[in-house]
């Protein structure tokens, strides 16, 4: 499913047209995106948890050279699927 399908489905089962679940749905991403960047997670109750995780610095290889690289640590956004999400997708 592509973010218009996603759209589609939110409008479909919301009752709201299909521009307002766009702005929905980009109101959503952009106050996720947000929280993350501001180093908090989201929670949303059986759904899941978005939450941002440090990965270390490490050593790695150029696939073409052999050649040793460091790679800067970073964080990387993540997410935990709560209970009922994971019982939906069993």
């Amino acid at each position: 499913m592509n973010k218009s399908e996603l759209v589609d489905a939110i409008a479909e089962n919301s009752g709201l047209s299909k521009a307002d679940s766009g702005k929905a749905l980009d109101a959503l991403i952009k106050s996720v995106g947000d929280a993350l960047k501001n180093n908090d997670q989201v929670t949303i109750v059986g759904f899941g948890t978005f939450l941002v995780r440090k990965r270390a610095a490490r050593t790695g290889r150029n696939p073409q050279t052999g050649a040793e690289i460091q790679i800067a640590a970073a964080n990387v956004p993540a997410f935990k699927p709560g209970k009922a999400l994971k019982d939906t997708v069993n």
